[in-house]
């Protein structure tokens, strides 16, 4: 998370929560990949609380790189493959499957992409202004617009989904991004993961109404 250690402990906490509920509710195994989503992201909320303990506590500094990666693992390479994957396994519609698999197919490339990135450059994360900076050695040419396709796989997989709600889950992740982007800039890659993680509660909103 962005703002403290005890934010992101408290939002994982919660997250975890909603992950088991929206999974409880599956009725088919083709529905748990995105079901999980809460419980992935609470995972990745503990990581960031691990990271913030070690920039504070100079006991835990050993902790410091090992809760970057795992934060950066999963808001760089897990996503962009995991949200268009686990909305077309739900896709009961031919061409809106279509679609899917071509977004599927552009976040897994962004994963790979992030992977070759984050094993080849410097990755840091430190605190200022009360959210966590990650920097990155990454080309500059070329990162800005792999995190354009990233946006697309991820936001687009569910707005163009034909599940009841599921537009409008990515609507607000849209209107999540616009605002990291004009009022968070510097720390995009840390709040925006906050501001999508807290909606993803709104998962077992749409698991219920597949249930029922």
């Amino acid at each position: 998370m962005c703002f403290s250690a005890t934010a992101s402990f408290s939002a994982g906490v919660v997250l975890t929560a909603m992950g088991v509920a929206s999974i409880r509710k599956s009725k088919t195994p083709a529905q748990i990949p995105f079901a999980s989503i809460p419980l992935i992201f609470a995972v990745q909320q503990f990581s960031e609380g691990l990271l913030w303990m070690s920039l504070t506590n100079p006991a835990l500094a050993h902790l410091q790189q090992a809760s970057t990666y795992a934060f950066l693992f999963f808001a760089q390479i897990v996503w962009p493959f995991w949200v268009p994957f686990a909305v077309l396994k739900m896709e009961p519609v031919v061409k809106r499957k279509k679609i899917e698999r071509v977004l599927l197919v552009a976040g897994t490339m962004v994963a790979a992409y992030f992977i070759w990135c984050i094993f080849s450059f410097p990755v840091n994360g430190v605190i200022a202004d009360y959210h966590i900076f990650y920097t990155f050695g990454y080309p500059p040419q070329i990162t800005p617009w792999v995190s354009g396709v990233y946006a697309i796989a991820t936001i687009g997989a569910t707005l163009f989904s034909s599940i009841k709600k599921m537009w409008l889950f990515g609507l607000l992740v849209l209107l999540s991004y616009i605002v990291t982007v004009i009022f968070y800039f510097d720390y995009f890659v840390s709040v925006w993961c906050f501001f999508a993680a807290i909606l993803s509660v709104y998962i077992f909103v749409i698991m219920r109404k597949m249930k029922k």
